[in-house]
């Protein structure tokens, strides 16, 4: 029997020796749902023939009736935890009831009853096209819905969650078994929603769906029906907690893209190339037959300039198509209902052949081939390691402005009596060029210079150099996450620092100007234009060493658990020097000298962890030299 692995992806029993025990990707490829999970969406919910009042459900203003839905979820004697094949058979014929009052409902009697029991998701006009989508009875529409219904509700659910959490759960079976939402509308209220969505071990709709488990014609539409009406009553159990409470839902905002211009990198594709892309999926071997609704869908929703919609039904496809792909090029059929297409190795610790095929335009249409051209030379936008490149360039060109600054005149300087020199900066200076001397010796044979480290190997033309080294973003273990997030949050911090230096010197030159500033605030201004001159370097420099190390993180994978613990805990202390920077060099705190103290403590953690060879450049070069 096929099992479900928590996750939502649909594994399939392990191939044996008995003939005709394993799938040949010869034969027509019918579903890639297993034999379990299968049974369990298509047929389970079909099993009793029984019908409900739809009063027992929901009355007639809309209101649900939880109690006659939660009686339906069956528990386990042996451990009382939900019993998952019962309660789907039990729930089945009650969704029936569901769907076919909806479907009795015209758009504006069900607008009326429900909508305003759909606010609390923010997207009340989304639910009302769903609805609209079920009445059609089109699979493929019907589908999209469902794909949509339940990210709209898994976001929504978030934003109730943070009523009384802090950090919200990464995977939506975790959010829905939290305890922060059971304690706003109860456990049994959670346990009739993992039972469609969230855990594996049941319909688990939004998984099958959004990983291309399911074909159209698979999903049942009294579920997407039962999901319209089981929001609606969460969101009747949401405001009675929130009187309670006295608390309001506050939405997360949504990720607005900018810069545009930076994504816009494919050519536009034109009447003539829709068409053959429709006649090529028809044909092509990449596209299973049961899924080709969804590419029509597709095609069809770019022509109506429907772009998220047409993004939402090939996202699923494309892992559909590889995973097919997968499992022809590596000749492991049963791995067609499995979600592991971009593992580095087979169970057998063979290497997976799928990069190296995917290296290799595959198709010669002509009218596709600028498509190919660009496909070829893409690089990551939003891989983690992509994103901290364009941090890291877009702190350095802040920083580089800092000379461009307006500044007041040497001779008004030497005019202000009592002005006390620092005598950390020699120190600082010093010590950057000293740790830059060490750095060098890793850089790229065509970025090695001998003269005038500070100015050559802090440039921003160097750092822009460097980001343009290609680095790996396929496989990405756990460590290599794990320093990219801590580096990303460093990089945020310095870009911080340089926007408070220019935003103060900005002001403070414009006081000095105007005579407004007194003697303290004038000693206070001074002493930052000559903090500002060695933290600009050493900003720098720890930008340059973010990107060094970056070149060669992967390396992290040669370290033992004990010099990786010494790893992390040595960036946090570099993350915990810049947010102590951004405190001290903010306009309300101003402490100048002190940022130099710490400046200078931190350069010499830099320099004894460089002298102790346990930075990944150097590790590299250990590696490459053995």
């Amino acid at each position: 029997m096929a099992q479900l692995q928590p996750g939502g992806t649909a594994v399939a029993p392990p191939a044996t020796d008995a003939p005709g025990s394993a799938m040949s990707l010869a034969d027509p490829v019918t579903t890639c749902l297993s034999p379990a999970v299968h049974y369990m969406v298509c047929k389970l919910g079909f099993e009793i023939e029984d019908s409900h009042s739809v009063n027992s459900i929901v009355s007639e203003n809309g209101e649900v009736c939880w109690r006659t839905i939660i009686e339906l979820v069956h528990y386990r004697e042996s451990d009382q935890n939900v019993d998952y094949i019962k309660s789907v058979q039990l729930l089945g014929p009650l969704c029936e009831s569901v769907h076919l009052h909806l479907q009795s409902l015209t758009m504006e009697q069900f607008e009326v009853q429900y909508s305003l029991w759909f606010q609390w998701t923010n997207c009340t006009e989304l639910l009302l096209e769903v609805f609209a989508a079920l009445d059609s009875m089109e699979a493929t529409a019907i589908a999209l819905s469902l794909m949509k219904l339940t990210s709209c509700l898994e976001r929504a659910l978030g934003d109730v969650f943070l009523l009384i959490g802090k950090d919200c759960p990464f995977l939506l079976r975790d959010l829905l078994a939290s305890q922060e939402l059971a304690a706003v509308f109860g456990q049994s209220v959670m346990n009739v929603l993992r039972v469609f969505i969230g855990s594996p071990y049941g319909l688990n709709l939004r998984n099958i769906l959004w990983h291309g488990f399911a074909s159209p014609q698979e999903i049942p539409a009294k579920y997407c029906s039962m999901l319209l009406i089981l929001t609606a009553g969460l969101g009747q159990l949401l405001k009675i907690y929130l009187l309670q409470t006295e608390t309001i839902l506050v939405h997360r905002p949504y990720i607005a893209f900018t810069n545009l211009k930076e994504l816009d990198i494919f050519p536009d594709i034109n009447h003539e190339a829709l068409s053959l892309t429709e006649e090529l999926a028809k044909i092509s071997s990449f596209v299973l037959k049961t899924m080709l609704p969804f590419w029509v869908a597709a095609l069809t929703a770019f022509r109506q300039h429907r772009y998220a919609d047409c993004v939402i039904l090939l996202l699923p496809q494309l892992e559909t198509g590889l995973r097919l792909l997968f499992a022809t090029v590596n000749k492991c059929p049963n791995r067609l209902l499995t979600a592991e297409m971009l593992t580095k190795q087979l169970n057998d610790k063979e290497i997976n052949q799928l990069p190296l095929i995917l290296g290799e335009p595959s198709m010669e249409h002509t009218a596709i081939k600028p498509l190919i051209i660009c496909a070829n030379c893409y690089r990551s936008r939003f891989h983690p390691i992509a994103r901290l490149k364009k941090q890291v360039l877009k702190c350095m060109k802040s920083i580089s402005s800092w000379p461009e600054l307006p500044i007041v005149p040497e001779e008004q300087i030497q005019e202000i009596p009592g002005l006390e020199r620092s005598a950390e900066t020699s120190p600082c200076i010093s010590m950057t060029t000293e740790i830059l001397s060490q750095l060098q010796h890793h850089l790229p044979q065509n970025c090695y210079i001998l003269d005038d480290l500070m100015n050559n190997l802090l440039s921003e033309k160097l750092l822009v150099e460097l980001c343009s080294t290609h680095i790996c973003t396929l496989y990405c273990p756990r460590s290599v996450l794990e320093i990219l997030v801590v580096f990303r949050k460093i990089s945020t911090q310095c870009h911080q620092v340089s926007d408070q230096v220019i935003a103060s010197t900005e002001m403070r030159y414009t006081q000095w100007i105007n005579k407004i500033l007194r003697s303290r605030q004038r000693h206070n201004y001074l002493r930052m234009l000559h903090s500002i001159k060695f933290l600009s370097p050493v900003l720098r420099l720890i930008l340059m060493l973010i990107i060094l190390e970056l070149i060669n993180i992967h390396t992290i994978c040669e370290k033992n658990p004990c010099d990786y613990q010494q790893y992390i805990k040595f960036l946090k202390s570099i993350l915990q020097y810049t947010e102590n920077l951004v405190t001290y060099t903010s306009p309300e705190k101003n402490k100048w000298d002190e940022s130099m103290e710490l400046t200078h403590k931190a350069l010499i953690k830099i320099r004894t962890f460089s002298e102790r060879k346990l930075t990944l450049m150097q590790l590299a070069t250990q590696v490459k030299l053995s």
